[in-house]
């Protein structure tokens, strides 16, 4: 591991680099694990993949009052 710029760098070893095409990937954390996906280039599996949000997504989510706005 090492520092580039105040961005910290990994050396990912051979048994896991990405495939030749890959060019973006997704970061997130899970826990104390950061997880490296990559990026999609086509969404059309996803699309009309039978996932569905749970009945509780965004159920305690704030309801922001309308903004009044000019365009002019």
């Amino acid at each position: 591991m090492g520092w580039n710029n105040r961005v910290q760098t990994v050396t990912i070893p051979l048994g896991f680099r990405f495939a030749q095409g890959v060019h973006e990937v997704y970061i997130r954390r899970e826990g104390d694990a950061v997880i490296l996906t990559p990026r999609p280039t086509d969404w059309s599996a996803f699309l009309t993949s039978d996932l569905q949000a749970t009945a509780d997504f965004m159920q305690d989510r704030e309801r922001l009052p309308v903004q009044e706005r000019s365009f002019g």
